[in-house]
């Protein structure tokens, strides 16, 4: 199997309606998810969040894809092009 590490940025433009929802989708996929990172932006009302993965390309994408569909996200991913041959 051939994994690949990403970094996955998300801008959460109004926390307190999708933040639930991000965090849910997070859970669910918490067996790629390698370390997460928040930061809160209390005084403009939105979070940033950078979230690091190792997993096939079907898995990144598969998290990025259900990101993407909620509403006041703006999701952008960058993988790595480096290939990890893992069992």
């Amino acid at each position: 199997m051939i994994k690949r590490v990403a970094v996955i940025s998300a801008i959460l433009e109004k926390p307190e309606l999708c933040q639930a929802k991000f965090n849910k989708i997070v859970s669910e996929y918490k067996s790629i998810v390698k370390g997460r990172m928040g930061i809160p932006l209390e005084d403009e009302a939105m979070s940033v969040v950078s979230i690091t993965v190792i997993g096939t390309l079907d898995q990144i994408n598969g998290l990025t894809g259900k990101l993407g569909t909620i509403d006041y996200i703006t999701i952008k991913t960058a993988i790595s092009k480096k290939e990890l041959l893992c069992p």
